[in-house]
């Protein structure tokens, strides 16, 4: 990585964790906000949080083609801005329309931001250094949230609607300051990866969604996408925890202790993981994320429909979160990183955008499918998440076969450069006569 590329992530990365910090703040407290703090009713709140989730399946369809035709910076600022008007409106609402148009501007921009920024570290990474920069992303981007989120549950306080205008106040700011570094950075071209991503003339003659949607290796990928965020993320708030309250008796004090255990795994174990993972197919290393986490579903099943101690209850619940983060550090490297060297050159935005949408839309379906069904049919919705986990395992190893060498495992590439500098063969001078 040149100086130039170093400086540029080293900025967008920074950026990064402090809007996540930003919104470690709010997101936990959004509903209790809304249907409490303003007085607004639960009706209210549940609209607010499905505005919020909407609008990012409003925007994600098209951000990807602007990041193509403008460059990510420029999409990276207005969202940026987007959000940070959605926060502050959100702190000052004390109407159903404020509020929701507010829900709308801060979900709009915080979806798009993700594509942006994705692909601006593709743009400053190359094949040997972009899985170290999506591990690192995420590591921040948790430890963001991780401290937001602990922070501002010491500032929030129910009785003072004042402390939640602080908290929406930060949280804007922080999205202004990732404007203002993500404006300073010096972006290089995007670099490919040898042999890894298709010509570009394909992709021009078919379109956008067209060529993306004629690409069997990224097909498969959006749907073991979703099936990832669908039997994971979209059952951590909603169907998970209602199973571990209903059905294994968890207190609500457990279940951040449950969280703060799933973020200790990442924080802990991502740098670890990452140098098992660079050395290693991409597939197979999904395909083991889907094997932990049928396990972590097994131990979530005994914690609910055992007949153990609640200690040994509590326990395995807290264990499942872990396992859960666990799988996460190894993908973290492994999804994001492969959706940058499948796409062409010139539709890296649109690739990031899709799957982008992919990971909403699971994290819509995912509560409403499990959160009925952790709640009250907990045999099921055990059984039916290990076939889901155990699903993942299957996809990826399937995807395998789409994939050339270098797109499953960028490690060969360096490793193939590094061979032929070392046998190039010397040039010699003739001395003249």
């Amino acid at each position: 990585m040149t100086k130039v590329r170093g400086a540029a992530m080293r900025r967008i990365q920074a950026g990064g964790a402090l809007s996540a910090f930003g919104l470690g703040f709010t997101v936990p407290y959004l509903y209790v906000y809304v249907a409490q703090v303003r007085d607004l009713g639960a009706t209210t709140a549940g609209a607010v949080l499905a505005v919020f989730a909407m609008a990012a399946l409003v925007v994600l369809p098209f951000s990807g083609r602007a990041i193509d035709r403008r460059g990510p910076l420029p999409v990276l600022l207005v969202a940026a801005v987007l959000a940070s008007v959605g926060a502050l409106g959100m702190g000052l609402a004390g109407s159903v329309p404020t509020v929701v148009l507010s829900a709308a501007l801060l979900g709009a921009g915080t979806a798009v931001m993700q594509p942006a920024l994705a692909t601006m570290i593709v743009w400053c990474s190359s094949a040997s250094t972009r899985t170290r920069a999506f591990a690192t992303q995420f590591f921040l981007q948790n430890l963001g949230l991780g401290i937001g989120g602990l922070i501002g549950g010491q500032i929030v306080d129910e009785s003072r609607p004042s402390s939640f205008t602080l908290l929406f106040s930060i949280e804007a700011v922080m999205f202004l300051v990732l404007a203002g570094i993500a404006a300073s950075v010096r972006l290089p071209g995007s670099p490919a990866l040898p042999g890894g991503r298709p010509e570009n003339t394909e992709a021009k003659a078919k379109g956008g969604m067209r060529a993306l949607l004629g690409h069997k290796a990224m097909v498969q990928l959006c749907v073991l996408g979703f099936v990832l965020f669908f039997a994971c993320y979209g059952q951590f708030e909603s169907g998970l925890a209602a199973y571990g309250t209903e059905a294994a008796g968890i207190k609500p004090a457990t279940l951040g202790m449950a969280l703060a255990a799933n973020t200790a795994v990442i924080v802990v174990a991502q740098f670890v993981v990452l140098r098992f993972v660079e050395r290693r197919r991409r597939t197979r290393v999904i395909a083991a994320v889907g094997l932990i986490w049928a396990a972590a579903w097994v131990i979530a099943g005994y914690a609910g429909l055992g007949h153990g101690s609640q200690t040994m209850a509590t326990a395995a619940f807290i264990s499942t979160y872990a396992l859960f983060g666990l799988g996460e550090a190894m993908l973290s490297p492994t999804v994001a990183p492969l959706v940058a060297d499948l796409a062409p050159e010139s539709m890296v935005g649109q690739y990031n955008s899709a799957f982008a949408l992919v990971k909403q839309l699971a994290l819509a379906v995912g509560p409403a499918v499990g959160g009925p069904m952790g709640a009250a049919l907990h045999g099921p919705y055990i059984v039916t998440f290990i076939l889901f986990s155990l699903g993942i395992t299957v996809l990826a190893l399937r995807m395998g076969r789409q994939l050339t060498p270098v797109q499953d495992q960028p490690s060969l590439a360096a490793k193939a450069s590094r061979v032929v500098a070392q046998h190039k063969p010397e040039q010699r001078v003739e001395a003249s006569a």
